[in-house]
């Protein structure tokens, strides 16, 4: 089964308050004691993201490494995501992830990789992830909705060609880590890999059924994260049967975390139901 790491707004973690896993976001806990000291007191497993996109968004540096540490003992995380360049050479991630490695393990927590590369790069990629799963000093590796589409030249609709319509891209997007972890598999034996690391899956493209798509891996996906279920659910939108779980595709407004509707919770339940059903 896979651990599902909702992410919801401040005002209505009481939906999270039973689960065994989260994903808990850096600069929240710097900036938002309630969610700080939610989980904090949650007696959960915590791995902290280092809201390396949420301060490339600010046009502000990366937390550092000293920071990172900080804020991940405030909260008793167990995992601290380490730095990561998206749209940069592979190199540049590796070699974060070599300095950062020592630090965090001397700190008592473990390592959370997520590869990088440049643009249309799938060989560079793939070799990011040779070098992750055969490095002793990296205990959980991240498939993340930006480093594989981008890396497969269909991160977004600005490439489209106007013969084949504007929604190509989100087709592509939808199926890409299914078609990157098959490549995996060729390559490595993720089986025998799972066995020394834990895999989690850094959000979800175009609905909930990409979880069903990716049945034939769950067991080796460890844990999985999203805001989908319930940023959704708050605004009204319940998951569906069609293909995707969404007909109308992602909703694409971003995560207010200060934003409250206890009114729609009950549709924020039901996809949070759906998730788990799948995840099974």
């Amino acid at each position: 089964m896979i651990d599902f790491c909702h992410i919801v707004p401040t005002s209505h973690l009481d939906l999270v308050k039973k689960r065994s896993v989260h994903l808990v976001l850096a600069h929240l806990i710097e900036e938002d004691e309630q969610y700080c000291e939610f989980y904090k007191n949650s007696g959960a497993e915590l791995i902290m993201d280092n809201s390396a996109f949420e301060m490339y968004k600010r046009n502000e540096p990366m937390y550092p490494t000293e920071k990172l540490i900080e804020m991940a003992k405030k909260v008793r995380a167990s995992y601290v995501v380490m730095s990561d360049y998206p749209k940069e050479p592979i190199k540049k991630t590796i070699d974060a992830a070599v300095e950062m490695i020592p630090q965090l393990r001397e700190a008592g927590f473990g390592t959370f990789f997520c590869p990088q590369s440049e643009p249309d790069d799938i060989e560079g990629l793939i070799a990011a992830y040779g070098w992750a799963f055969h490095n002793p000093g990296i205990d959980y590796v991240a498939f993340s909705i930006l480093n594989i589409p981008l890396a497969y030249g269909c991160e977004d609709g600005s490439k489209t060609d106007p013969l084949f319509g504007d929604t190509t891209w989100k087709m592509q997007k939808f199926l890409s880590r299914w078609k990157f972890m098959h490549e995996l598999n060729k390559r490595f034996d993720l089986k025998s890999i799972h066995r020394d690391k834990r895999f989690h899956f850094l959000g979800m493209t175009e609905g909930p059924n990409e979880i069903e798509l990716m049945a034939e891996f769950h067991d080796y996906i460890d844990t999985w994260d999203s805001s989908a279920a319930v940023w959704a659910g708050l605004n009204g939108i319940e998951f569906d049967h069609s293909p995707t779980g969404l007909v109308q595709g992602k909703f694409e407004k971003e995560v207010d975390f200060n934003f409250e509707c206890k009114d729609n919770e009950d549709k924020a339940r039901w996809n949070m139901d759906y998730i788990d059903e799948l995840c099974r």
